[in-house]
């Protein structure tokens, strides 16, 4: 499987790059499955230790240093170049929600050293897509410490708004598609930016920022394409002392990679940092108050802008929330059974079709599956390349499925066809997965997504026999993917940078109405978290999508879709406790 923190996604999935795969959904040509397939693929990333949009170390992962206290840092804050914690009852708890401290605004008065990076007008030029600008916003690397040396360089993009009557433009939609890692710049010209509701294009210019150390946006580097092939072949399931220290091994050397190849930047990559950019950018724009969607690992992000700056809120769409307030393993765990519900629904599905690989009977399904991962583990699958799928790949190919059902068509394809012992399918998902393209070449996305996560929070787990001792809880939470889960949430514990956040709620009192979006069946963002989210925030509305895939907003549902887009063009938030199918 592979090894890094748990996993954060975007709003669209992996599944829509399977899909892409072999250019259809195997002849589904329903709203959901066109629409996943021209959407601009996801930023999963549970190979080496996670599942996008979460954690594997998880969205939490991190740190190799003992968890932080949320000590001040000096200058602008405190908690990792820019918010501070409220604490009230401590850090003590174990992930509960009602233990972790509060993420506290920042002053609304500017330091002076800050002014030249919020008074910068950004230069547009034509670029990718026609109808696309992109621009260069400066940040400084530290926030504390601002030097105009280390200044970071963040790769932005727009499309114009696409109505006529200017008078009736909203200003600027900015969208994130999670990850971390996901290119949000990537993501709007190959899908937002023409793939969004036409009523929302027309009012809004909309805007998309790589975040730092991300894609365009000085993007972290960790390994070469032939050593991050290794990396996501390692055994995940150790079975004796020799593979359990060829996974740590491989986890350290990822993280020595990254060290070595990205340097400083590796402890200023905090989702507070990135929050910070967005009010930058949001000057840049010049733009009062933030109008924002953000899926998966998104939604954090959002989330936390709206704690660092409630004031500045205008329309924030959370869809497919993470929950801020737990920490690492507890994260891990709840995306672990995300998983295993998410896969009892295509099992559920599969047999009811002619054919299902994993037999007639719904139940059997996860013990066919499991012996297929035994079997890869114990004899690599041919794919009719040099590379063979071994339970690592074949595991990353079933997860990356699960984010979109439009998707489950080509899983039970890939099954039928490792069944038989041809791995090339899965592989593909599983290359998918990766952003791993068919020259070999791999986007940072895992690179960028460890780097936040061990960032974030302080690792789920810093030793073998810590996992050793969690897997019972896993297995209990999925006994299809518990073990590997688990020993992926190891990865954050061998991070060179300590960690700088930790768990926390996020009130962001006094802000505009916040919509959060949750599906019920969601693999790698559980409902559970946006109901904790919605919760949480002191002006959040809970919008829920009774189904399954990751993330909800133009996936097929008209009620959901005309709920955010009332939301987005009126500001008025659906009435307490809609539920949408």
């Amino acid at each position: 499987m592979d090894s890094s923190r748990l996993f954060r996604t975007s709003g669209t999935v992996i599944a829509a790059a399977a899909l892409l795969i072999s250019g259809s959904a195997l002849g589904d040509t329903s709203p959901r499955a066109t629409a996943a397939a021209r959407a601009y693929g996801a930023t999963g990333a549970y190979g080496a230790g996670g599942a996008q949009s979460s954690p594997a170390g998880s969205r939490h992962g991190r740190g190799a240093g003992d968890g932080q206290d949320g000590r001040g840092l000096p200058g602008f804050g405190s908690f990792g170049a820019g918010g501070s914690f409220d604490s009230l009852g401590g850090l003590g708890g174990g992930g509960r929600p009602g233990d972790a401290p509060l993420l506290a605004p920042l002053p609304t008065a500017l330091p002076p050293a800050l002014r030249r990076y919020y008074a910068q007008k950004l230069t547009w030029r034509p670029c990718g897509t026609s109808g696309f600008e992109c621009a260069t916003l400066r940040a400084p690397l530290d926030y504390d410490h601002p030097r105009e040396s280390d200044d970071l360089k963040l790769a932005v993009s727009r499309k114009k708004a696409t109505g006529a009557d200017h008078a009736k433009r909203l200003g600027s939609l900015t969208v994130n598609p999670g990850g971390p890692g996901g290119s949000a710049v990537g993501y709007l010209q190959h899908y937002a930016g023409v793939g969004y509701p036409a009523a929302v294009r027309a009012h809004y210019d909309m805007v998309a920022m790589d975040p730092r150390g991300v894609a365009g946006s000085e993007p972290v580097t960790c390994l070469s394409d032939t050593e991050m092939d290794r990396y996501t072949e390692v055994d995940q399931t150790p079975d004796d002392a020799g593979e359990t220290g060829e996974l740590v091994a491989a986890y350290s050397d990822f993280a020595d990679g990254c060290a070595a190849r990205s340097g400083k930047l590796l402890g200023h990559v905090s989702t507070i940092e990135a929050a910070r950019d967005m009010d930058v950018l949001r000057a840049a724009l010049d733009d009062a108050k933030l109008t924002y969607v953000g899926a998966s690992y998104g939604t954090f992000l959002g989330a936390t802008y709206a704690g660092l700056f409630p004031s500045r809120v205008g329309r924030l769409v959370l869809d497919g929330a993470l929950d801020p307030s737990l920490d690492s393993e507890q994260v891990n765990r709840d995306q672990t059974a995300g998983f295993q519900t998410a896969f009892a629904s295509f099992a559920e599905d599969c047999a009811r079709r002619r054919g299902c690989p994993l037999g007639t009977e719904a139940a059997e399904a996860g013990d066919r599956l499991s012996a297929l991962f035994k079997q890869a583990d114990a004899h690599p699958l041919a794919t009719g390349k040099s590379r063979k799928l071994t339970e690592s790949l074949a595991t990353t190919g079933v997860i990356s499925a699960m984010y979109d059902e439009a998707a489950w068509g080509l899983l039970r394809t890939a099954l039928a066809a490792a069944l038989r012992g041809d791995g090339a399918l899965l592989l593909k998902l599983s290359d998918a997965y990766y952003e791993r393209d068919s020259r070999g070449s791999y986007q940072n996305l895992m690179y960028a997504n460890a780097a936040v996560n061990c960032l974030d929070l302080p690792p789920a787990f810093r030793s073998p026999a810590e996992v050793r001792d969690a897997i019972p809880a896993f297995r209990k939470a999925s006994p299809v993917f518990g073990t590997p889960l688990a020993w992926a949430a190891l990865t954050c514990g061998y991070w060179p940078v300590p960690a700088t956040g930790v768990p926390h709620r996020i009130p962001a009192a006094g802000a505009a109405p916040i919509l959060v979006v949750g599906t019920t069946r969601d693999p790698a963002t559980p409902y559970g978290w946006a109901r904790s989210l919605a919760s949480q925030l002191s002006s959040g509305r809970l919008l829920t999508y009774e189904g399954d895939g990751h993330t909800a907003y133009t996936r097929g549902s008209a009620c959901i879709d005309n709920a955010i887009n009332t939301y987005l063009l009126t500001s008025t938030p659906p009435p307490a406790g809609r539920r949408c199918s």
